[in-house]
């Protein structure tokens, strides 16, 4: 069953009261827009279908008029040949042709009624419709921003924080770990000898004039 009955339902509803009563606020808007959408549908359609009656009724008063007029000419002819009572059934022929014109010609105007108040209905039910929309996309805004505090939480409050922390605890005694390695690998190590260190100084003193020379070269090519 709808959520509405007809039409007038929909335009009389505050929007506002159905979701503030409802359990499930997103389900209930997107009821209320296809409802909306629907009724919409059938409203047009309702529409289209009494223009297309009206033009069928035009077409036949055009038909009734042409009617009358044939009848009129055979009554002069009959007149005209002392056919009085002849002419006299061809009037009556053409006067019941033109009551059902006039009836035909009230029913269009009856219809233009109904089409007056169908445009006001259908401009209604689009503004119903907006209002919808636009509140449905306010409601998925909020709950995707709720939805989102919610997991922000679950992730710096819950469990999984919980398991993160423990991850970076992990790290850490495996951090503490290479470096003990590192460290015990120095232990005991053998102090340079003395060979070693001259050996050093004589390296160093090798590079510096290398680096001496070089220096030199440079200059001579700049000038």
């Amino acid at each position: 069953m709808g959520i509405f009955s007809r039409t007038r339902d929909i335009i009389a509803a505050n929007v506002s009261d159905l979701l503030d009563k409802a359990e499930d606020p997103a389900k209930m808007i997107r009821l209320i827009i296809m409802e909306m959408e629907e009724t919409l549908i059938e409203v047009r359609a309702s529409a289209a279908r009494t223009i297309a009656d009206q033009k069928e009724m035009r077409r036949q008063i055009a038909k009734l008029e042409q009617v009358q007029t044939s009848w009129t000419e055979k009554a002069e002819l009959a007149l005209s040949k002392g056919r009085e009572d002849l002419a006299k059934a061809a009037l009556f022929e053409k006067q019941k042709a033109g009551d059902l014109a006039d009836q035909l010609g009230n029913d269009i105007r009856e219809r233009d009624d109904a089409l007056a108040a169908s445009e006001e209905d259908i401009s209604k039910l689009q503004a119903k419709l907006r209002e919808a929309r636009a509140r449905q996309n306010s409601i998925v805004t909020r709950l995707e921003s709720a939805n989102q505090r919610l997991r922000m939480r679950e992730i710096y409050a819950g469990q999984r924080a919980d398991e993160a922390f423990a991850r970076f605890e992990m790290l850490e005694r495996r951090v503490d770990f290479a470096e003990g390695r590192a460290e015990a690998a120095m232990m005991g190590a053998a102090p340079k000898s003395l060979e070693e260190e001259i050996a050093e100084l004589r390296a160093s003193d090798k590079v510096d004039a290398e680096l001496a020379a070089l220096k030199e070269r440079v200059g001579k090519k700049e000038d």
